[in-house]
């Protein structure tokens, strides 16, 4: 077949196509090209093949640099010349050029790239099925230790980009084994070439480069952290374009396998897997849930690119969700951030930044949220200079949202005692409280306390407390705590001196109150005390009453109670009941003139009596007395100047409206004035 070929070829071209000048190959190769063409249209291709042959065996095999150069001209030449019909020939044409890529020199490589680039110009598609073996030679010849071979071979490698991506016979799940054995290469020049793949292919919609991407992540991840400032962006840009594509993606698999190294890209995957936890396929939900519980188990350092700022900015715009489960993990995330970091969450969210929008989830319609949002809360407010914040923004939302003090109220109270302390919590409520300026507010805020303080299972220690308020220096101090704001309200002043069974007080109170004090307000607030006098709450003060010559002064405030309430009303009848069951048959031989201190025998709630009386006359009484009249006094003018301004305002309206009145009067009585005339003269 050799012998054919030389017969077709004239032996001075076959001269000149080894000839150590690139002109003389140029026109050789150019006159080859012409003979193949004249052969191709006389349908010649085995004599084609044997000229094949023979630029491979005697030229690209050769152990002659020229003539190994010639045979690679010479084989593109023949491609081109073939035209269309080369691909039945590329069999014998690609496999001598890719063998030629591993030349020792460096020319004949250079030459190699820019035949098989001619040749893939010829053929596009039809390259495909020698893709893999192209694709490993060009990942070598990336790293070439020519410069010139390397810029041959990166135009050698566009083509071959452009001749895949619009390609249908491309095999991803074929190129992706290649891809993989090769990801953890540390040479620059191969990790550039490899990502420039990546990105390349993940372009290409037809190809789902996103489901094989547990394949190459790691080594993308690797890359993040190369010495060359080139290759760290580009890995971060196809991390970043694979991350805008991920929330329908397996993503778990994608966190497993990244691990610790996805540590810069935290709040982009979270930010995307959070709202997928509320999807409507389960699927999704279980993935979003499997990786959002990965995520949460890797433990970053903010030294090595935590952004702590980015996962709070990412966990409060989800607490706006309108899907419970995403508003809970968001909260997780919270409680997560809080307990490893810290330090740093009190940098980058307190006091407003993490406060306000979690006061604001106070609201959420789920009692599930809510309770979560308490827990995060008390995990900020561990920290003293944090707790009194707490309240305080507590207590101010309570001002701002009186729906949420009416329907949470008692449940965020409640929890919060249980979290951080219920004497903690009370004393502090308390000191903020007293101070209030908005008089109405305060009393309402008071009074909300107060009623969980009596009905509440959590605070049962604190009643206990408050029962010794006379026989020991804790529940003393915790008494005088709360009273400093308790005298808002003239109820609660009266249902604190009854746990504290400070009874000569709570009656010495009722007798202060004045006509201006006892309103609608003040009655169902006594309505509500006198069924709660009927509660296990109250058993001790019930039983009290079986020894009436002891309390008198008790049955003094149930009776000044019942002179407060409407004959008609069912309070009045339930406490009128009550008081018809005290034996007052007992000779009665103490008398209201008595030292009210001594007839009082404290008792807990398990019913234990406390004989120690030393310390009842500890708490200065008429001095707690004058306090709650002169706050009452302040109420009663905050009350009338309420009064007068809402006076003022109607006097105001009424003078507009009789001023507008008057005016359409005048003005109507004027247009009268004038019609007559105007009248009289059209008759004339």
């Amino acid at each position: 077949m050799a012998a054919d070929a030389l017969s077709i070829i004239p032996s001075a071209v076959l001269r000149n196509l080894s000839d150590k000048l690139y002109e003389k190959r140029k026109n050789a190769a150019l006159e080859i090209e012409g003979i193949v063409k004249q052969l191709a249209t006389a349908g010649e291709h085995e004599k084609i093949s044997a000229v094949i042959q023979l630029l491979t065996h005697d030229f690209t095999y050769s152990p002659q640099a020229n003539h190994r150069k010639g045979g690679l001209i010479g084989l593109a030449a023949v491609t081109v010349g073939l035209t269309s019909e080369a691909a039945q020939h590329l069999e014998q044409i690609v496999p001598p050029v890719l063998s030629s890529f591993q030349d020792q020199d460096s020319r004949v490589r250079y030459y190699a790239c820019e035949a098989l680039y001619n040749i893939a110009k010829v053929v596009r598609g039809d390259f495909i099925i020698y893709f893999n073996k192209i694709f490993d030679s060009l990942c070598k010849l990336s790293a070439d230790s020519d410069a010139n071979v390397q810029s041959a071979a990166h135009l050698l490698d566009r083509l071959v980009k452009d001749i895949v991506t619009e390609s249908d016979q491309f095999s991803i799940e074929e190129f992706i084994p290649l891809l993989r054995e090769r990801m953890n290469v540390l040479n620059p020049y191969v990790r550039q070439f490899l990502v420039g793949w990546i990105t390349v292919l993940d372009s290409v919609p037809d190809i789902d480069m996103l489901g094989f991407l547990p394949d190459f992540l790691d080594g993308l991840f690797n890359m993040l952290s190369d010495s060359s400032h080139e290759i760290r962006q580009q890995a971060d840009a196809a991390l970043s374009e694979f991350l805008q594509e991920i929330k329908n993606s397996p993503i778990n698999e994608f966190v497993k396998l990244g691990g610790e190294q996805l540590v810069p890209y935290y709040a982009d995957i979270l930010g995307a897997i959070l709202p997928c936890i509320s999807d409507e396929e389960e699927k999704i939900r279980v993935v979003a849930r499997e990786t959002n519980e990965e995520l949460r188990a890797i433990k970053a350092d903010p030294t090595e690119g935590f952004d702590i700022g980015a996962i709070l900015t990412i966990a409060k715009r989800e607490l706006n969700s309108e899907h419970e489960a995403t508003r809970i993990e968001a909260l997780h995330w919270f409680s997560t951030l809080l307990a490893r970091y810290r330090v740093e969450v009190t940098f980058f969210g307190l006091p407003g930044d993490i406060f306000d929008p979690l006061l604001s989830a106070l609201s959420d319609p789920s009692d599930a949220v809510v309770l979560l949002v308490l827990e995060v809360h008390a995990c900020i407010a561990e920290e003293s200079r944090h707790f009194r914040d707490l309240v305080s923004y507590l207590i101010r939302t309570f001002h701002n949202n009186h729906v949420l003090l009416e329907k949470r109220g008692a449940l965020i109270v409640r929890r919060l005692c249980v979290l951080l302390g219920a004497e903690k919590v009370y004393r502090e409520s308390s000191t903020i409280l007293e101070s209030e300026v908005d008089l109405d507010f305060a009393s309402v805020m008071v009074q909300a306390l107060n009623l969980i303080l009596l009905t509440s299972t959590e605070l049962g220690e604190l009643r206990s407390l408050l029962k010794k308020s006379l026989v020991d220096s804790c529940g003393k101090d915790l008494f005088q705590s709360l009273y400093a704001s308790w005298r808002h309200s003239p109820m609660a002043t009266i249902s604190l001196c009854l746990l504290a069974q400070a009874y000569n007080h709570a009656s010495c109170v009722i007798q202060s109150l004045g006509e201006e004090d006892i309103n609608v307000k003040f009655l169902v607030q006594l309505d509500k005390l006198i069924r709660l006098l009927e509660t296990p709450v109250f058993a001790y003060l019930r039983l009290q009453l079986l020894e009436p010559g002891k309390h008198t002064w008790l049955l003094k405030t149930l009776y000044g109670l019942l002179m407060l309430l409407p004959q008609q009303s069912a309070a009045f009848k339930i406490l009128r009941t009550r008081l018809k069951t005290v034996p007052f048959s007992e000779n009665l031989k103490r008398t209201s003139s008595a030292n009210p201190y001594s007839q009082i025998l404290p008792v807990t709630e398990d019913g234990s009596r406390n004989q120690d009386t030393q310390n009842y006359s500890a708490i200065n009484f008429p001095s707690l007395l004058q306090q709650f009249e002169n706050m009452q006094q302040q109420h009663r003018l905050h009350l009338k100047n309420q009064l007068q301004s809402r006076k003022s305002a109607s006097a105001v309206v009424l003078s507009q409206e009789i001023q507008r009145y008057e005016e359409a009067h005048s003005s109507s009585l004027s247009e009268i004035s004038k019609s007559p005339s105007r009248t009289s003269k059209g008759i004339s």
